[in-house]
This record gives structure tokens, sequence and C-alpha cells, in this order.
């Protein structure tokens, strides 16, 4: 049995440990930390082998785009006026985020089309008729039973996914579609502000004549949980951002790696994701520093997904 004195040396070797290792009140908050890796059950990763090559897609047939933009909650100045039901209704001058990716399209060789009236998305088969479905900007709970079948089944057989921002802020309490956004959720932000985005890998056709790094601004989302298994893209460089990356519910930021942008197969499909997007004027013609990257980034993104570029290399 031990002594009491070696009892005690003990005790005072932790104490001191605890002092040397403990974060001072003062400093900064460390990065988060152990955010989860949940098994979804599914082929995920940067393993062309997830995706099923069924035939679905016949390039002859050229590339078409749904964007759905349906918010169930807190909506984004770039999505304006709710659209009324049905395919492409009218427009207003302040939907300018459908209005960019109109415009993208047009200038790039592929058909959108456009909706926030659920019931577009009501069948696999329907949904198939578009090479990619992009989420831009939906929020909460956006999607009804129906409506989730039919863009799991279409993701399934091949289809491609593309997520736009708060994107991240949807069907929270569905894992699958967690998953699809590369094990990922959005948490909290902090202020809107400009930073610094390193172009990680210039090898994708999202980065493909990005500079290293580019000004933008945005609200750099934290994440719970944060991406795994993905291939990322583009970062925040979190040292640059004047107020501090600390979220509006605490979050302390990602350190050293804050991804903003990456890519993954997943369950049979091909998903493109970007927190980025936040600012109206990054969807317009007003000035903004750096929105010509990041409207670059979105179309490299776009196209892989849609097979008219490499996905994801």
């Amino acid at each position: 049995m031990r002594s009491k004195l070696s009892v005690a040396a003990a005790t005072g070797a932790a104490a001191l440990l605890l002092t040397a290792t403990a974060p001072s009140s003062a400093a900064s908050p460390s990065p988060a930390q152990n955010l989860g890796d949940p098994d979804y059950g599914v082929c995920r990763g940067t393993d062309p082998r997830c995706y099923h090559d069924w035939g679905n897609f016949d390039p002859a047939k050229g590339y078409k785009l749904l964007v759905y933009s349906r918010t169930a909650g807190p909506r984004h100045a770039h999505l304006g006026t709710p659209l009324g039901p049905g395919l492409n209704p009218p427009l207003n001058d302040d939907n300018v985020a459908v209005k960019a990716v109109l415009k993208l399209g047009q200038e790039n060789g592929f058909a959108v089309d456009y909706t926030e009236d659920v019931t577009q998305l009501s069948s696999a088969g329907r949904l198939l008729g578009y090479n990619a479905v992009m989420f831009l900007s939906t929020t909460r709970d956006t999607l009804d039973d129906a409506a989730q079948t039919a863009l799991r089944q279409y993701v399934r057989a091949g289809g491609g996914f593309v997520g736009v921002h708060n994107a991240f802020g949807t069907e929270y309490n569905w894992p699958w579609y967690e998953g699809l956004l590369g094990n990922a959720n959005f948490y909290d932000h902090g202020a809107n502000q400009p930073g610094t985005v390193v172009t990680v890998d210039r090898r994708d056709a999202s980065t493909q004549g990005l500079p290293r790094t580019w000004a933008f601004s945005d609200e750099w989302y934290n994440l719970i949980p944060a991406p795994t298994r993905v291939r990322v893209l583009a970062e925040v460089d979190e040292s640059t951002l004047p107020q501090g990356v600390r979220g509006n519910l605490g979050h302390p930021g990602h350190g050293e790696h804050h991804p903003v942008s990456w890519c993954q197969y997943y369950d049979g499909g091909k998903a493109w994701l970007t927190t980025l997007g936040h600012d109206v004027k990054a969807w317009t013609d007003a000035p903004m520093e750096g929105d010509q990257y990041f409207v670059q980034h979105l179309l490299g993104g776009v196209k892989s997904v849609l097979g008219m570029t490499p996905f994801c290399r």
C-alpha cells in the first residue's frame, strides 16, 4: 500500500499537470473537436466505386439542373420573395440567387428549372429527368415524406446533389440527408465578415483556375458534425476574420482546417457542397471582393455534378 506521502506527491503532480495543461479562462477557446462521424449505412467518400453508373443520364440529351429553394423557417435575403407554386413560376427582382443560377446555365450549356413547390420533388422518376438537384439555401423541414423518399431513390440511382449555403440548415433530423451533406450540419455562425478563402485542392473542376487564396465575405458556418471522408476543396483561414470565428451559440470554430467546400460520392450518387453564398452581392453584379471566384467555384462544382466535367478529382 502506498504511503500518504506518495499519494500526496502523486496528487500534487496531477494538480501541476492539470494547471499546466488546462486552458486559461482568458485564452481563446480551442477549436471544436470530437464532432462525430456517424455511420449512415451507405457507401460514401471519395471512392468512385460508391457511384451507381447505371446509365440513367445520357449526355446526348443535354444537361439539366433542378434548383429547389423552399424555406420552412428563416429565409435568406438572396432568395427574395417566396416563389409561387409549380415549376418555373414568375420571378421577382429580389430572387437574385435563382436568377444567378439561371444565368449560369444559359451561359454554360445546361438547362435550369426551379421551384419551391415540394410536389415537384414527389417522385424519383420525375427527378431522374435532371442530372442534378440543387438545394439553394433551403431551410428546416422543407421536404415531406414523398419528397424524402424520392430524393433518396434518385441519389441511389446515380443522381447528383448540390448543396449551397443554408442547405446545411435543412432536414436536421434526417440522418441520411446529413450524410449526403458529407457528415455535416450547420450549428452556428459569427458575424457576416470578410475573410480569406484558401483553395485546398486545385485539381478539382470547381477549383481549377482559382487563386491559392482569395478574399470573400460570408457568415462562415461552424458545423456539427464536421465533414469526414470527403475531399475538402476550400477552407477559410480563421485568423483572417476580424470579428473572430466564435458562433452565436458558442461554437469556437474549427481551427487550422475550417472547411467551406467539399465533394463526395454518397449512396450511389454524387454530392458537391459549399457553405458559401450568404451575401446578396455574391449573386448580383454589385461589387464584392472575391465574388467572381465564388461564382467560378460554384459553376465548376455544378458542372462536375451534372457530368459535364470530371467529378471530385
